[in-house]
């Protein structure tokens, strides 16, 4: 029996890991897939304070290193159920069965796929990608796509710049929508061009991507022949594991306010998977830190 499970080894998975133990806790960190979240895959994180920069993966091994010098136990299995019964919650992964008096979700965000009218998945991993830290090193001098136009896709046209032959970052709008200062330095690279106002309809490739189709502003249908595409359009909450301990919104959030607080007592939940205006970094460390500040005081009140 542990005192708090944390379900998810992003940012605010660890940062609730951390102030858990400090608070003498035991806890047991769950995650389906490799720690760090959305931030291990970023390739500078330039926004955090007192750090001026540090990769997205370094500053999530740091994070992994302090938790499990304090004790922190730590599982990769995906949490598939929990269940509330008796003050005790039941947390089921594919593999086995644990148990705590609270529990934290952090689960996170996944990445969207973009939707073509072929449905063409089949070329994830062939071409197309959602991940420019994992997958860019394979395109080294050679020409290729970033869709979107927030920070995500700004930090891959950079990282792709400094590579790759050139880089065609193509977006629905005239407008980028990511910090100014990433835009100024992604746009001030030579090898990158901007493509506005235009919306990619399909992937043309039979086993591997051969181009890209797309309508540009006039509605006119073209192709651009590319061998690789970085899709970087958003991210999407995967929390139906969840639904019967907490209230969901329309598209999938925990219900929960700054408290980190959801409709079941004892349960919290932090970081991007939770109703919030704002998603970066600072905002899931902040929430793991709440969360588990919060089921530390929930647990004392059970003593």
């Amino acid at each position: 029996m542990y005192d708090i499970i944390v379900v998810g080894g992003g940012a605010a998975g660890m940062t609730a890991c951390l102030y858990s133990l400090r608070n003498g806790k035991t806890v047991l960190l769950l995650e389906s897939e490799s720690l760090g979240g959305q931030i291990a895959t970023s390739p500078r994180l330039e926004n955090y304070p007192s750090i001026k920069e540090i990769s997205g993966e370094q500053f999530a091994d740091n994070l992994f290193e302090q938790i499990t010098a304090l004790g922190a136990e730590f599982e990769i299995e995906k949490v598939v159920g929990i269940e509330k019964k008796d003050g005790v919650f039941t947390v089921k992964t594919e593999y086995k069965e644990y148990q705590a008096k609270s529990v934290i979700i952090a689960a996170g965000v996944k990445h969207k796929h973009l939707r073509t009218k072929s449905e063409r998945d089949d070329l994830v991993g062939k071409g197309v990608y959602y991940c420019a830290i994992c997958d860019g090193a394979f395109y080294k001098g050679k020409e290729v796509m970033v869709i979107g136009d927030a920070n995500t896709a700004l930090q891959y046209t950079l990282l792709l710049s400094s590579y790759c032959k050139k880089v065609y970052l193509y977006t629905l709008f005239d407008k980028l929508f990511g910090d100014k200062s990433l835009q100024k330095a992604a746009l001030a690279k030579e090898n990158v061009e901007w493509v506005k106002e235009v919306a990619v309809t399909d992937f043309i490739g039979d086993t591997e991507l051969k181009a890209v189709e797309y309508k540009d502003k006039d509605g006119n249908i073209r192709t651009h022949e590319i061998p690789a595409v970085f899709v970087a359009i958003g991210q999407i909450p995967d929390n139906k594991a969840f639904s019967n301990l907490v209230d969901l919104d329309k598209e999938g959030y925990i219900i929960a306010d700054e408290t980190c607080k959801t409709k079941t007592e004892g349960l919290f939940v932090a970081g991007d998977c939770r109703t919030k205006p704002v998603r970066q970094v600072i905002t899931a460390v902040a929430d793991g830190g709440i969360a588990a500040t919060n089921a530390s005081l929930y647990l004392e009140s059970l003593e």
